[in-house]
């Protein structure tokens, strides 16, 4: 486990590092993609939306088990 927070750390970093050299308008590229034409600006939005989703999903399956509600 240790091993796996600390991959997570290190690319948590990194994004970081990209992110920071880059402007909110720079679109991305890549030749696997044909709707790779998001910028930066869409792509962290749908990051934030995604782990929103997957956060909600995790709290729906541990409410499954231990019948405890979140805060409301």
């Amino acid at each position: 486990m240790k091993q796996q927070l600390a991959e997570y750390e290190a690319q948590c970093a990194r994004s970081n590092q990209m992110v920071a050299a880059a402007s909110l308008d720079d679109v991305g590229r890549h030749p696997a993609y044909r709707s790779g034409n998001a910028n930066l600006r869409w792509m962290l939005i749908h990051l934030v939306e995604e782990t929103g989703r997957h956060a909600g999903h995790a709290d729906i399956v541990r409410e499954l088990l231990d019948g405890a509600k979140g805060y409301y």
